[in-house]
């Protein structure tokens, strides 16, 4: 499962509220609420986050093990 908890606080630590990435970068509000519920996303979303913000990938998502996956061993 990826997580998108750490980029609230890069966002906080950049001064970036999420009414800047609204209003200012064009990112819908849809897009906010997948973020905020840790759903899909699109690569090329995270690459624009990570250029409003300045960040590598890992500055805005973690990854941790999902206990939904078969196992194919």
């Amino acid at each position: 499962m990826i997580k998108f908890d750490k980029l609230w606080q890069t966002m906080k630590d950049k001064g970036i509220t999420q009414y800047d990435l609204y209003t200012h970068h064009h990112i819908s509000n849809s897009l906010l609420d997948r973020l905020r519920k840790n759903k899909n996303i699109e690569i090329v979303t995270v690459d624009r986050l990570c250029n409003i913000l300045h960040c590598n990938v890992e500055d805005i998502m973690e990854h941790f093990d999902d206990d939904n996956v078969a196992d194919t061993e």
